[in-house]
């Protein structure tokens, strides 16, 4: 079941923008053809937009231009925030560019397509996420691992995001969200959700012993994800508060993961290890958790350098790694079987003129465990 809140209202709500009859007779005309070619409106289409770091997002408009031949353009209704978009807002990675539109767990509908996309029609309703596109003639691309091309573009670097009206995508990146999900919380799964599947189908087995590291934004839907697929769940948590709440989203375990004792006692234990975190951890402990031919996966952006001792990997055969995000194809796999097991990100919503403040919430910690931000322009 999904969990989720929503926050006060404190503030009088624009008026949605209905848009203007020009508008409304080209989504009357596409809707029968399922193509159009179409051109921003710097009149109706409204982003929040950072100038510079660590500054707080205002209110304008923009002309998104010409609509490419392969991409579509989606109304976005509702968008997730995730930590790599407050790491973005920051330039914590020094990867930033400003003016900057952030947000990119898009959920919305389609409201133009251009000549030559595929498979997707107006008034779709799909999903964008940590890619909005790929150069789709490179080896990665025609292996299926789009989110691995040189030339992947990330939806919030160079491009523009999902806290707008409108967003824009190659068509093999606007993913048709299943009918059985709660569409309102499904942004998160098309970047925290993808993050942490996707390690499970390329290394767990279901009847594999898997340990989560970490439970919050990416934790949360990991644990979910494990026990759905029929793992054995350890929740790692430095926090106690979270103990019943880890076990409630499906951990058959939990151990505080400051409790060396408890750490020690799990030695070659677990198949997979799933690290979720930013922060420093005593990484011996935890890689002494493995089993032989065991692996700790790391998708928290640990910002410092993680430590890992040789021998510890030699003797029982370990292995650590990372991965990103996923493939097009991978993202559709995981919708569906979110939708099929019923797993859903517990979100708290705001109205997205709240972004300020939510993204202050998010810093803070606060959040259990992914907001989302609703469309109110």
């Amino acid at each position: 079941m999904s969990t989720s809140t929503r926050t006060p209202e404190t503030k009088t709500p624009d008026k949605p923008d209905s848009g203007s009859k020009q508008k409304k007779q080209s989504a009357s005309a596409t809707a029968s053809s399922g193509r159009s070619s179409k051109t921003g409106d710097a009149t109706n289409d409204r982003a929040w937009i950072v100038k510079a770091a660590k500054q707080p997002m205002v209110l304008e408009s923009v002309d998104l231009g010409p609509l490419g031949a392969e991409d579509v353009e989606v109304a976005v209704e509702n968008c997730g925030l995730c930590h790599s978009d407050v790491s973005m807002l920051n330039n914590e990675w020094g990867m930033s560019q400003y003016p900057a539109i952030l947000g990119h767990e898009v959920t919305g509908r389609v409201n133009a397509v251009g000549p030559n996309a595929k498979g997707l029609k107006v008034g779709q309703r799909v999903g964008v996420g940590w890619n909005s596109g790929s150069c789709m003639h490179c080896h990665q691309c025609m292996s299926g691992s789009h989110h691995l091309c040189p030339q992947v573009q990330p939806t919030i670097v160079g491009h523009r995001g999902g806290f707008a009206t409108h967003i824009r995508s190659h068509w093999a990146w606007a993913i048709p969200l299943p009918e059985k999900l709660n569409f309102a919380d499904a942004g998160p799964l098309l970047c925290g959700g993808i993050t942490v599947f996707a390690p499970l189908t390329m290394y767990a087995r279901p009847t594999d012993r898997v340990g989560i590291i970490g439970i919050g934004g990416l934790g949360h839907m990991a644990v979910k994800f494990a026990a759905a697929y029929g793992c054995d769940v350890t929740a790692f948590t430095s926090s106690e508060s979270k103990f019943d709440e880890a076990r409630g989203f499906g951990a058959n375990h939990v151990v505080s993961s400051k409790d060396s004792a408890a750490l020690k006692k799990l030695g070659g234990s677990f198949d997979l290890l799933i690290s979720t975190v930013n922060a420093k951890l005593d990484w011996d402990a935890m890689i002494g958790t493995l089993a032989p031919n065991g692996r700790l996966h790391v998708v928290g952006a640990v910002v410092e350098p993680i430590p890992v001792a040789a021998f510890s990997l030699i003797l029982q055969q370990r292995s650590v790694s990372g991965s990103p995000s996923g493939s097009p194809t991978a993202i559709e796999t995981m919708l569906d079987f979110a939708s099929r097991h019923n797993v859903s990100p517990q979100t708290e919503h705001f109205p997205m003129r709240n972004i300020n403040e939510a993204f202050a919430r998010l810093e803070s910690g606060k959040a259990r465990y992914r907001i989302v931000l609703d469309a109110d322009f």
